[in-house]
């Protein structure tokens, strides 16, 4: 791990180039730079990330994450399904403490690690949760949040099942996609429509690094009616048969 002089560098470079300057001052950079020995040391034991070099971290985690950031209302609660190692939950709840935040991941130990971290951010806006997002879309959660996010958790015909229930009518489903998001949206249309929703945007997004340029896609779907009472299904069905 490089020392924090030769991380806030890069880190305040990689920020400028995707127009995210405000979030470079010392206060974050260190936050980040915490971040990235926290990831880095815990990841030796578990599977965090497979991404090690601190600018492509800075790049393909952090900026990705908060490429969300514009679309989340002021003091907006939420949901981030699916969030592994605190992406994008994490960046968010560091530069957006206006945000109320549920992080949920089926896996313990990933949500041990995020409220552990969190802990350790001092970002008490952020809440993890160890849940099956099926279970927490038929329950005490169902269309209780303004936004839910998801990033890399599986393809949108499936995700869309797993994430509408969470958000109330009138907000929010920001599914953050790579290079194939449009073709994810065209094989989505139909179980979106089922689901409750309605695609309003798909966001082209440039991830500018020092040397290198990454695709990525969001898909801003607005909850237009209420999802019907029999979604989503257990997983094992949505996987078996994609609406």
């Amino acid at each position: 791990m490089i020392d924090f002089e030769k991380f806030n560098a890069i880190f305040n470079t990689v920020m400028a180039l995707n127009g995210f300057s405000r979030y470079s001052d010392e206060t974050h950079s260190r936050k980040f730079y915490t971040l990235t020995q926290r990831m880095l040391t815990v990841g030796e034991k578990m599977n965090l990330t497979a991404i090690k070099e601190e600018s492509a971290i800075i790049l393909l985690h952090y900026v990705d994450s908060l490429t969300a950031e514009a679309f989340l209302p002021p003091n907006a609660r939420v949901a981030d399904i699916g969030c592994g190692a605190g992406f994008p939950c994490l960046p968010l709840a560091v530069c957006r403490p206006d945000l109320s935040i549920l992080a949920v991941d089926s896996t313990e130990k990933r949500i041990n690690y995020v409220k552990e971290t969190a802990k350790l951010l001092n970002c008490d806006n952020l809440e993890a949760i160890a849940m099956r997002a099926e279970e927490g879309g038929r329950g005490s959660y169902r269309e209780q949040f303004d936004v839910c996010t998801a990033r890399a958790v599986a393809a949108l015909p499936l995700l869309a099942e797993l994430c509408l229930p969470f958000v109330r009518v009138g907000a929010t489903f920001l599914a953050m996609k790579g290079k194939k998001g449009e073709e994810e949206l065209r094989d989505a249309a139909s179980a979106i429509k089922k689901l409750g929703g309605e695609c309003t945007a798909l966001h082209p997004i440039m991830l500018h690094g020092e040397a290198e340029e990454e695709t990525r896609y969001l898909i801003e779907i607005r909850k237009v009616r209420p999802t019907p009472a029999e979604f989503p299904r257990a997983w094992a069905k949505i996987l078996k048969k994609p609406l």
